[in-house]
């Protein structure tokens, strides 16, 4: 039997979450998305997209943190309230229990951000530019150290 699309109702929710999962939403306001009762809402996620809704928002949370982890040099704690959650030790709880390491030790394990950092071209050249020479060449040949001066 084919698979029956999502509801577009849930795919608002769906959709809501993933682009506000930073801010303190909750089911009842992915409920209020999809125009359904929490209740109802709750067990159609759950068996549309195999896991309920507060567990989805906690995986985007999760996978953000894991992100922010790998490129920035952000301390843990900032991490943890960039992507919604209040309580450090329970992100480092739940971090653990997802990843296999707390979020310190998942860093430690890989290359350190400055690796991952893109910085254009343009800035790179002017940053790794040779020093100039303080003597300024003028029209007719001659040299001048005041670089100022008419």
């Amino acid at each position: 039997m084919p698979q029956v699309p999502p509801a577009r109702y849930l795919l608002r929710a769906k959709d809501l979450a993933d682009v506000r999962y930073a801010e303190p939403i909750t089911v009842d306001d992915l409920a209020a998305a999809a125009g359904l009762s929490r209740a109802h809402f709750s067990r159609m996620f759950t068996r549309t997209f195999g896991e309920s809704p507060r567990s989805y928002l906690r995986t985007r949370r999760l996978e953000r943190a894991a992100a922010l982890l790998r490129n920035t040099d952000r301390s843990v704690a900032d991490i943890a309230v960039m992507v919604g959650l209040q309580s450090v030790g329970s992100f480092t709880t739940s971090f653990a229990r997802v990843y296999g390491l707390p979020p310190a030790a998942y860093r430690a394990s890989l290359p350190p951000a400055s690796v991952h950092a893109r910085v254009p071209s343009c800035i790179l050249r002017r940053d790794t530019r040779p020093p100039s020479d303080s003597r300024v060449k003028r029209a007719h040949g001659e040299k001048t150290d005041d670089v100022d001066s008419p």
